[in-house]
């Protein structure tokens, strides 16, 4: 069974940066499609990035776009979001999630780490 396992929340300012990570389990993550989705307090969910297998191809949110990246290294099972010039509007909880079916839907999903960014 795949599980997913982020890290690297926290409380920062505006303007800092903050690095998350997301471990996932088993042996062919380098076949997963990988993303990452946010739920700010009183909204729904919504999609902030994601990557393709091979890293080549990332896609992302207009409102992260230029200040957010995505990237893997699938020797250490693991997908990063570098998180830059955050705003107050960037608080929520951040969920790791993996696609395991090429073309499909994201169905594990991780516990969620929480990012506060104060102004």
């Amino acid at each position: 069974q795949v599980q997913v396992v982020e890290s690297g929340g926290g409380l920062v300012q505006a303007g800092d940066s903050l690095r998350l990570s997301c471990l996932v389990s088993g042996r062919t993550f380098s076949t997963y499609r990988m993303g990452w989705f946010r739920r700010a307090p009183g909204k729904e969910r919504e999609f902030v990035a994601q990557i393709s297998s091979s890293g080549i191809i990332t896609s992302y949110a207009d409102s992260v776009k230029g200040r957010f990246t995505i990237s893997r290294d699938n020797a250490k099972n693991t997908v990063y979001l570098q998180m830059n010039n955050l705003k107050p509007e960037d608080t929520a909880v951040y969920y790791c999630a993996a696609a395991l079916v090429r073309g499909g839907a994201y169905e594990t999903w991780g516990q969620g780490t929480q990012v506060t960014v104060s102004s």
